[in-house]
């Protein structure tokens, strides 16, 4: 008769690992607010720089393009050379670049900084996550600390607004970009002695031929997706994606071939990793499309500043950060399969509200209906990335956890150009134009509502007052349909959620039958990994 040895509890994080989380969470915290507080910053800027058009898109644009195409492969070279050194260095181009930027002199030293920028943000989101997954070996307790670095994020994306509002207001343009500098001082001094070294030591070299062509898969339909958001279906952005997914087929098939590769394609043999990812891309689609919409409504059909619009939006990251922190919670009596269901329904109820919004008294439904929608997507940032991250072997890590991040990214360039093109489309096939404009000035009006606001100031009274009438419905409309969208979409996400994850377990494991999956990761992880100490 034949004992079985009880397989070994992971070891419980302490205080160093929950210091280091806190550490963690600056740089999180600081992606998010740089990506919001530009766009308070960009009419400042336009009156010291001078950009022309074209220059103004790239100053926008570049960083969000650097990311994208950057994250894989700083995952995996995290993987490599270490995620902690990745991360300080990651952190010290940071802190220098975002001074530079505060001090550029012309428009092309901004994008060329902002491009830097962006590079160097993409070592920092899948370095923090997989440390995260590295100190906090418990399932419990790392979902409870991706639920914190969640929450981070989405604290920084609502705060700033309200912060880049208040430091333009008493200070120069430049100013927003200086947020990163005490932050990454911070980070440099601080990792050494609370986050712990690792890296993969069978990982092999970077093949250069795979980073040339994610990166010449990505980014050509990155830009494509947003020219579409901003432009509609025109030859060239279309070209670019058709051309970036080629060469991301080439890309695949040659990471079949290598015995080092820079995606490891065997982590999409697991159904939940995979379907974790579409799940989140799904989510920041109708997250982004509804955003892009809510933002647009408060500024210029209720007329509210950006600062304004901002603290407008603050309630719906409360709630979804609520929802995020108490997700790990539920997840451990239910399936996550359940609880992101659950949350994801309650979303399409939140959606659906949005569908009755009107132009005139809507406030109050609008901010309603998109916290309820938060409420309900909140679950997804934190127990959708312990997922993913979760059922990685620990060596890959960080190729997880820029997969997660890159899902993410996409998903949010899809919904921009998918829903900012319907509601474009909706505005335009939907405005009555009214008589007495001449045919320029009709046309503008038609195009699009900044255009209608900015020729409604420049006509007489009554005539500008019917043209934003006109313009204040028609933008509406778009809205309310562009919310059934997202209804719908956030339905199909909750089906695919509580199907394909009826099993997971919030710890990143399986209930039931997948709990033999599970296990080889976990000999994988203590054969494969060995953590390198402080030095």
């Amino acid at each position: 008769m034949s004992s079985t040895v009880p397989e070994a509890a992971p070891p419980r994080a302490g205080a160093r690992e929950w210091a280091g989380l806190a550490v963690l969470a600056l740089p999180t915290l600081l992606i998010a607010l740089d990506q919001s507080v530009l766009f308070l910053a960009l009419p400042h800027l336009a009156e010291s720089l001078n950009p022309t058009g074209t220059q103004t898109l790239w100053i926008m644009d570049i960083y969000g393009f650097m990311i994208a195409g950057f994250l894989v492969t700083m995952g995996t070279l995290g993987d490599r050379i270490g995620r902690r050194r990745l991360l300080m260095t990651g952190a010290l181009v940071v802190g220098v670049t975002s001074l530079m930027a505060a001090f550029s002199t012309s428009a092309e030293m901004l994008i060329v900084t902002r491009a830097l920028l962006g590079v160097a943000a993409a070592t920092l989101m899948p370095s923090t996550l997989a440390l995260i997954s590295n100190m906090f070996r418990d399932g419990q307790q790392r979902g409870r600390a991706i639920a914190v670095w969640a929450s981070c994020f989405m604290g920084g994306t609502a705060l700033g607004p309200v912060v880049g509002g208040m430091m333009l207001e008493h200070w120069w343009w430049g100013s927003v970009f200086l947020l990163g500098v005490p932050v990454m001082l911070i980070l440099l001094v601080s990792a050494p002695f609370v986050l712990p070294e690792y890296r993969d030591p069978n990982g092999g070299r970077i093949d250069l031929a795979s980073v040339a062509l994610s990166l010449a898969a990505i980014l050509p339909v990155v830009y494509g997706l947003k020219e579409v958001a901003r432009e509609g279906w025109e030859p060239i952005p279309v070209i670019a994606i058709v051309a970036g997914l080629a060469v991301g087929a080439v890309f695949v098939r040659r990471q079949g071939t290598l015995e080092h590769p820079l995606m490891d394609l065997s982590l999409f043999k697991r159904g939940a990793f995979t379907a974790s990812l579409l799940i989140l891309m799904f989510a920041m689609a109708t997250m982004s499309g509804s955003y892009l919409f809510i933002t647009g409504y408060l500024q210029m059909v209720e007329g509210l500043s950006p600062a304004e619009a901002g603290l407008w939006m603050v309630p719906s990251a409360i709630v979804s950060i609520i929802a995020s922190t108490l997700a790990p919670t539920l997840a451990k009596r239910l399936p996550m399969g359940v609880v992101l269901g659950f949350g994801l329904g309650v979303t399409t109820i939140g959606y659906l509200l949005l569908a009755f919004v009107d132009p005139v008294g809507g406030l109050p439904l609008l901010i309603t209906g998109f916290v309820i929608a938060f409420l309900g997507t909140g679950p997804i940032g934190a127990l959708g990335t312990n997922l993913v991250v979760g059922s990685a072997p620990p060596e890959k890590g960080g190729s997880a956890a820029s997969l997660s991040e890159t899902s993410g990214e996409f998903g949010v360039s899809f919904g921009l150009a998918a829903l900012g093109s319907l509601g474009g489309a909706l505005y335009q096939s939907g405005i009555a134009v009214p008589d007495g404009l001449s045919g320029d000035a009709a046309d503008t009006v038609r195009g699009s509502i900044e255009g209608a606001l900015s020729e409604a100031d420049r006509l007489p009274g009554a005539l500008g007052d019917q043209v934003l009438e006109a313009a204040r419905e028609a933008y509406t409309g778009g809205l309310n349909t562009v919310a059934v969208v997202c209804a719908a979409l956030a339905a199909v996400t909750a089906v695919l959620a509580t199907t394909a994850l009826r099993r997971a377990g919030g710890d990143g494991g399986a209930h039931g039958g997948g709990a033999e999956e599970a296990a080889p990761v976990e000999a994988t992880a203590e054969d494969t990994l060995q953590p390198a100490r402080n030095r």
